[in-house]
């Protein structure tokens, strides 16, 4: 992307508003008027920065997998552990879906996602199709990877086990650090929308645009992949080949189909055990709730707070809200857009850190391995509590936040409708 490629057209992917973007100049971003979404943003050397970042990224993933990770002392006994090694551990123990579910969001998808970058900033010489695969695979993993929320589950095990013992970082801590933050850099100054038409082209309306004006009203999609807009009738984007509708498909009734099956593993995901804690031979089962009044108990209120918010009160919160913007997107009563909408984006962004308590769980079950003297291991509730977020999070991505907006057009004219009447 040696230059910023400027096409003034757009429909905003959040309200389905058709936009028409200024020139951006450099360490700007462009922002849908109606709900602020970011459209698209320039930074100064855009294929440079990107391929810095990515490759940087990679390489600190490549030292953090070579040496120790964490490390732990307990009545003489020492215990240290590879990143390489806690999916093995959980292998063993027979939680072979929690050890894959942890290489796939904490290694392989976010390196999978740096090399796409790379590939996509760089002149390459690949074919348009194999661009436009890549591009597709990079916007869709983006939100599976979890590093820093992986971090964060690190940090919270290191307060849980200096209750019991000497707790160090190794060598490959530092790498994973920077790891997280190259990987966080990359995806900032990597613009879906500026790479898109570097990748391919937009096709260009075969109608007049009515700026300020709802796709759906003119009879225009947005596509969902790659941004293009494309007519309602067209299945196929002719950019990405991504089949698609003006609004997704049952995204109501797929999204309520979700919520309720998350309600129904979120409940004994809360009363079954999600780790136990064998201590001189005892196993100690423990809960959520159960983990947060301990830390709370030992003076660790900073923690208990984050497990509390994470664990309990977040994926909580998040299922109300789902079933209240499902809720209101059927409803025919009048409706504050501007809120409904906020309530969505915090809903999307947040809901992936309820996996921490899960992380903490797969750090400690392969740190502490202690034979008798103490050991912890996973438990069914923690294999129940990773499917509820995965599940609420497949909510909130298939629910379509167009149907909140599209009450703006639908309303009015039903007015007006009834008042011919």
């Amino acid at each position: 992307m040696c230059s910023h490629v400027h096409d003034p057209h757009i429909l905003c992917p959040q309200c389905d508003l058709l936009v028409e973007i200024p020139a951006v100049a450099i360490g700007q971003k462009a922002k849908c008027p109606r709900c602020h979404t970011t459209l698209t943003s320039r930074w100064k050397e855009p294929r440079r920065r990107p391929i810095g970042y990515a490759a940087s990224a990679l390489f600190m993933l490549l030292l953090a997998n070579l040496f120790p990770f964490v490390n732990m002392k307990v009545a003489g006994l020492g215990s240290e552990v590879t990143l390489i090694q806690i999916p093995q551990v959980l292998v063993s123990e027979n939680y072979a879906s929690m050890a894959s579910l942890f290489m796939i969001v904490v290694q392989l998808l976010p390196a999978v996602c740096m090399l796409s970058i790379i590939v996509l900033c760089m002149k390459t010489r690949l074919s348009a199709h194999w661009k436009v695969s890549i591009a597709r695979t990079l916007f869709r993993l983006k939100a599976w990877c979890m590093v820093e929320i992986f971090l964060a589950g690190v940090l919270v095990s290191f307060v849980k086990l200096m209750a019991y013992g000497d707790v160090g970082v190794g060598t490959s801590f530092l790498p994973y650090v920077l790891f997280c933050l190259l990987q966080l850099r990359a995806f900032q100054c990597t613009d879906r929308y500026g790479l898109w038409q570097q990748v391919e082209p937009a096709p260009r309306p075969t109608q007049s645009l009515r700026i300020g004006e709802s796709g759906l009203s003119q009879g225009l999609r947005s596509c969902h992949c790659c941004m293009a807009i494309l007519p309602v009738d067209q299945l196929v984007c002719s950019r990405c080949e991504m089949k698609g509708y003006a609004r997704r498909k049952n995204s109501v009734q797929w999204t309520m189909a979700l919520l309720v099956t998350s309600i129904l593993l979120y409940i004994p995901a809360n009363l079954l055990p999600i780790m136990i804690t064998q201590v001189l031979g005892t196993p100690m089962p423990s809960t959520i709730m159960a983990g947060v009044i301990l830390l709370w108990s030992e003076g660790s209120y900073p923690v208990a707070m984050v497990i509390l918010i994470a664990s309990i009160l977040v994926p909580t919160l998040k299922m109300i809200a789902i079933g209240w913007l499902c809720w209101d997107a059927n409803s025919n009563k009048p409706i504050d857009r501007e809120r409904l909408h906020v309530i969505y984006e915090v809903v999307e962004f947040v809901g992936r850190w309820s996996m921490i308590d899960v992380f903490v769980i797969a750090v400690l079950s392969a740190l502490v391995r202690m034979g008798q003297l103490m050991s912890i291991y996973p438990d069914i509730g923690a294999l129940l509590f990773a499917g509820v977020v995965i599940l609420t999070m497949f909510a909130a991505m298939i629910f379509d936040p167009r149907l909140i907006w599209d009450r703006a057009v639908v309303q009015p004219m039903k007015e007006q409708q009834d008042g011919g009447k």
